[in-house]
């Protein structure tokens, strides 16, 4: 039997489309029927890569009594959280409201109104783990809707106010003080584990918003612990069973305090996050592991999580053939058959032992040298192969704007700093089909495209997201239509999602939710709101144009005082302070790009981490930082400007050097 997912291209609904739960879509055609049977909505939030989505569609929506439970007392609803993040956002902020906790799979049970009144996450087919058997809650709930209605749509009114207030509400305003920032690292510092690094205990998530923190942090202080909080961190995870050993890419957190045992599922973002990172941990340090990290997990990604047409997948599954991690764990035997008489050092510098460190099999993890590493290149390519005939992840092959948008921006720094050409190529292939693929004729975007179709309006993160790819991006290959196309994108974000400080997630018009959802904190990526301000204070620094940088300040004034208290939430928002508060040095290079002159005047601008310096170069008045400025004597010029006075232009690298320190 066939539900109402069937014509859903999300690979998440169609894994329910033969569900016995005669699920629907989100949509007018289920609120509808809501209504007209007098039913409540089960509503179900999840994705395809999720692990305990997958048990609670095996146990309860694979199950034909559960399901018969569902479609007598219920309309059930599925929505891909990847596909609709706004409904994750409202619905997730209701379940957190009501028990206090939040999680995927989300289990959300609405009025035909749509208006929450009660929640929780993974329900059990039989009770367990102190929680009660899922056909237990349905009945309950089915009860209570036919004998105490009243209360539950005065409960589900009064959760959806305070939903609203929550988001209208307005946190104190004050000046910019480098004050949090201060605030923050010592925050940090205290609860930095010393031993594993990272913060926490399990389970524990990488925090590459904050890891950018902590090296701004040290670039403006000089702190060595706050480098030290950041290099411990990597290294850790780089040898953990979090990093994928053989192929390259991060697994979604570990499940534990140690960076062992992965959560196997493989998120698009979490490598285009944490590439940046590494990137600059090795510009600082000169470390070849970071390096070497950047390059690996970009080469998985270009090799596995790309489509033909120049997109990025998703995700990839956890699960192989009903077990989580099957297709990463290795047998002692099993390495044996593919190296014979070599196996020793390979099982040593691996961690791989008889006993496992995983259900009796072995995750890999990494205890060598880098040398030790670097001698291992073929031994490890050899495993990788073996691997590769094994039955693979599933990958769900649909394209975000907003993951793509930054790992756009992953890939198009790390081509410039590692002189890459393969990189920029991907780079400048994957912009071009989000330009044309996910983006309107009249300049708005689409969310998600999935086998040559674009849907769902695009959201705040998309538009921001997308902008920093893009700008990052102009900065590698100084292509004026990159930048003009960010600052168009970014003028809609303007016009159709500002709120009175800040912004909305949503677009204007979208009359069809209980609340207009505004994210101000940062959780696996950085919010909409973090990344906007973050590309104004960028946009500010080409353009000069003042609009952006007042925008910026007064979104950052108003989460100002949750920053240093809370920067394990605020991450992205710390990083766009700093920004805010530190002077920008602003150079413009001015001449033909095909001329060696002008190149070595780029690559000074460009060398080491300089996370404060803002680079334009070429010709003409795009983006304007390049306007009215000419060539002496015909020959490629650089003009350096910081705190609003500008140095006398210099036609010499080692000139230019000099004003840039």
């Amino acid at each position: 039997m066939r539900n109402h997912l069937a014509g859903e291209s999300s690979r998440y609904l169609q894994q329910h489309a033969h569900n016995p739960v005669d699920w629907y879509p989100w949509g007018e055609a289920a609120f509808e029927k809501a209504k007209r049977e007098d039913k409540p909505i089960f509503l179900s939030i999840g994705y395809s890569a999720c692990h305990w989505c997958h048990v609670m569609a095996h146990e309860s929506f694979e199950d034909e009594a559960t399901a018969a439970v569902l479609n007598a007392h219920f309309v059930s609803i599925k929505v891909d959280r990847e596909e609709r993040p706004d409904l994750d956002r409202i619905y997730m902020s209701a379940v957190q409201a009501l028990t206090g906790g939040g999680g995927w799979p989300m289990s959300v049970f609405l009025t035909p109104e749509s208006a929450p009144f009660y929640g929780g996450t993974y329900f059990p087919k039989t009770a367990r783990y102190g929680m009660p058997a899922f056909t237990q809650v349905l009945r309950a709930i089915a009860e209570a809707w036919n004998s105490r209605r009243d209360e539950l749509m005065a409960g589900g009114e009064r959760l959806v106010q305070a939903l609203r207030e929550q988001v209208g509400g307005a946190a104190e305003e004050g000046a910019l003080t480098a004050a949090t920032l201060e605030q923050a690292f010592q925050t940090l510092r205290s609860s930095f584990d010393t031993v594993h690094g990272g913060w926490g205990s399990a389970p524990k998530f990488p925090q590459p918003m904050i890891l950018e923190f902590l090296l701004r942090y040290h670039h403006n202080t000089g702190d060595p612990e706050a480098l030290h909080m950041v290099t411990h961190t990597l290294e850790a995870m780089a040898r953990g069973g979090i990093y994928d050993q053989l192929g390259g890419g991060f697994h979604r957190y570990a499940v534990d305090a140690t960076w062992l045992t992965p959560h196997f599922e493989r998120m698009l973002y979490d490598s285009a996050l944490l590439v940046p990172i590494y990137l600059h941990a090795w510009q600082i340090t000169n470390e070849p592991l970071f390096r070497a990290i950047v390059e690996e997990t970009l080469d998985y990604v270009l090799c596995e999580m790309t489509s033909p047409e120049g997109g990025f997948y998703a995700t990839q599954d956890a699960d192989t053939e009903g077990e989580e991690g099957k297709f990463y764990v290795w047998t002692p035997k099993q390495v044996r058959s593919v190296l014979s008489g070599r196996s020793d050092q390979a099982m040593t510098l691996y961690g791989i032992t008889e006993q496992g460190n995983f259900e009796g099999k072995n995750i890999l993890t990494f205890s060598g040298t880098y040398a030790e590493r670097a001698l291992l290149a073929e031994t490890r390519q050899e495993l990788f192969e073996a691997r590769q005939e094994r039955v693979q992840p599933g990958i769900d092959t649909k394209v975000l704007t907003s993951w793509n948008g930054l790992m756009l921006h992953a890939l198009a720094e790390a081509a410039h700093v590692l002189d890459n050409e393969t990189y920029r190529e991907a780079a400048v292939r994957n912009a071009e089909f989000l330009l044309r693929e996910l983006r309107t004729p009249e300049g708005r975007l689409w969310h998600v495209w999935k086998d040559g179709t674009a849907k769902v309006e695009g959201f705040l993160d998309d538009y921001a997201q997308l902008v920093w790819g893009l700008l990052a991006l102009y900065k590698t290959t100084f292509e004026p239509r990159y930048y003009t196309i960010a600052e168009e994108l970014m003028q809609v974000a303007l016009d159709h999602f500002q709120a009175d400080t800040g912004f909305y997630d949503t677009a204007d018009g979208d009359q069809a939710l209980i609340v207009r959802p505004k994210e101000l904190q940062d959780n696996a990526v950085p919010s909409g709101n973090a990344t906007a301000v973050t590309v104004l204070l960028d946009l500010a620094r080409l353009s000069g144009n003042p609009l952006y940088e007042n925008l910026a300040r007064a979104s950052l004034s108003s989460v100002q005082p949750l920053l240093g208290r809370y920067p394990l939430g605020f991450g992205q928002w710390l990083v766009a302070l700093s920004s805010a508060l530190i002077p920008a040095t602003e150079i413009a290079v001015i001449g033909d790009p095909t001329f060696n002159d002008f190149q070595a005047l780029v690559e000074v601008a460009r060398q080491g981490y300089a996370p404060y310096r803002s680079i334009a170069a070429g010709r003409g008045d795009v983006p304007l930082i390049l306007k009215g400025r000419e060539q002496l004597e015909g020959q490629p010029t650089a003009y350096v400007c910081r705190e609003n006075a500008c140095r006398p232009p210099v036609t010499e690298p080692q000139e230019l050097q000099t004003l840039i320190g």
